[in-house]
């Protein structure tokens, strides 16, 4: 057996307030929960979940103890036509786009979120893979 697809992806940011900004107004990402620990998204069938490394990596916790220092990274799927429009809504939501990189089997997008991680927007035919979107 193998797992059908990924649920949640974490990534971890002091300022769940500046997080749940970037998230929610420059990408559109619906919030589906938000607290002192974390906040999250729904993103298509999965979930985005941004928590603060202080408290979700104290001892004692209901679920395991995690987090982590320094810049993390996520990419979500993005169609090749859709690129333009998301450079321009970037653009409008005061996002720089740090890199643009790209072959045959696509370009991707590369950008920071307030906390340092990095966003990709990325076609999966950059992993060999012909995803629905």
């Amino acid at each position: 057996m193998q797992p059908s697809k990924i649920f949640e992806t974490v990534l971890y940011a002091e300022d769940l307030a500046a997080a749940e900004r970037f998230y929610h107004e420059a990408l559109g990402l619906e919030v589906i929960r938000r607290g002192d620990l974390m906040v999250v998204f729904r993103c298509g069938g999965g979930v985005l979940l941004v928590f603060d490394p202080r408290k979700s990596g104290a001892p004692g916790r209901e679920v395991p103890s995690h987090g982590t220092s320094g810049a993390g990274h996520v990419a979500f799927a993005a169609k090749p036509e859709d690129l333009p429009t998301w450079r321009q809504q970037l653009r409008q939501a005061g996002v720089p786009i740090e890199r643009e990189v790209g072959d045959e089997a696509g370009r991707s997008l590369y950008f920071r979120d307030p906390a340092g991680n990095v966003v990709e927007l990325a076609p999966p035919t950059i992993w060999g893979g012909d995803w629905e979107f």
